[in-house]
């Protein structure tokens, strides 16, 4: 749910409720405060699925990528799949595949089930509600590809949660994971009103917010995120790495303007009071639907963001 490590929005980035974090919705219960790390996922809901939607371009080139390494898979497993568009997704590329998406939010999984009715992938879909990574165990057989989009990043031991995703890895299954990359973009440096730079300043902010969201999270754990050195740490092999890049240049559609106002508001919301006089002005003028500047209806607008992918197989 979802740059790249932060918000919970939906395309992925890094945590703060903004709009590309990650997908995933490891924890059921979260209730979002408007100057915590909580995160109310449900309420998220139409935000995230109108995220991943927009990012679909991008998942689409991930998981060709992964289909030339993982030719017939029997089981897929999404865990923290949020409202289920790329679990659907997945169901679409390997159509001999059942597909189960595991999540903490029962709402979430009701979108997903509703989008495998929709896309014609029901009878090989099905879902898992439970916290990550104990819900796992509710599988039946062991995975042979494990996804993890943005969704790791939300439980408190990384490492452990790893070996937990390992260990229901078939052999030679893969567990890919989506993490790092690089914070989205939207707006141009220079604004024409306002201080040049605010988004270099919001993402600032925003690490922080996810800093203190993982300090946060229940039996958190400091890691250095060298993600291929942690998938082998535990006994998995032939690490790979690509970034896959959404570019939708301007002038945008409007349901990526809406997803902007929806990122910039969250963050208004949640690191606003660590920007100054200067700069709050200057996202309140953009929030503002009447502004011919704002986000809503200014012709520069355009989406830029990459989003990386980890991936290692379980040996025999």
């Amino acid at each position: 749910m979802a740059h790249d490590h932060h918000t919970p929005d939906a395309a992925q980035g890094h945590g703060t409720p903004h709009a590309e974090h990650g997908h995933g919705t490891p924890h059921a219960g979260h209730a979002h405060h408007a100057h915590g790390t909580d995160i109310d996922w449900a309420a998220m809901a139409a935000h995230l699925e109108a995220q991943a939607e927009l990012y679909t371009p991008l998942y689409e080139r991930a998981l060709a990528w992964l289909g030339k390494e993982v030719t017939e898979p029997g089981l897929i497993v999404d865990a923290g799949s949020g409202p289920g568009v790329i679990s659907c997704l997945f169901a679409e590329t390997f159509p001999g595949a059942r597909v189960f998406a595991v999540d903490g939010s029962e709402e979430l999984l009701e979108r997903a089930r509703a989008r495998a009715e929709r896309t014609g992938v029901a009878d090989r879909f099905g879902t898992v509600a439970g916290e990550l990574p104990q819900a796992l165990d509710e599988l039946d057989y062991p995975a042979d590809l494990l996804w993890a989009s943005r969704s790791l990043h939300h439980l408190g031991d990384q490492r452990a949660a790893l070996a937990a995703f390992a260990e229901r890895l078939a052999p030679d299954g893969t567990l890919a994971l989506m993490e790092g990359g690089l914070p989205a973009r939207y707006l141009p440096r220079d604004l024409g009103f306002g201080r040049p730079g605010l988004q270099a300043r919001l993402d600032a902010l925003e690490e922080e917010w996810f800093a203190r969201m993982r300090a946060e999270l229940p039996g958190s754990v400091p890691v250095t995120e060298d993600w291929p050195a942690l998938l082998t740490s535990v006994g998995l092999k032939h690490t790979r790495t690509r970034s896959f890049l959404l570019d939708l240049p301007a002038p945008v559609p409007d349901r990526a303007r809406t997803l902007v106002a929806t990122w910039l508001g969250r963050l208004r919301e949640t690191v606003g009071d660590g920007l100054d006089a200067e700069d709050r002005a200057t996202v309140d003028r953009l929030l503002d639907p009447e502004d011919p500047a704002s986000v809503h209806r200014r012709p520069d607008l355009f989406v830029l963001a990459a989003h990386t992918v980890h991936t290692a197989v379980k040996p025999h």
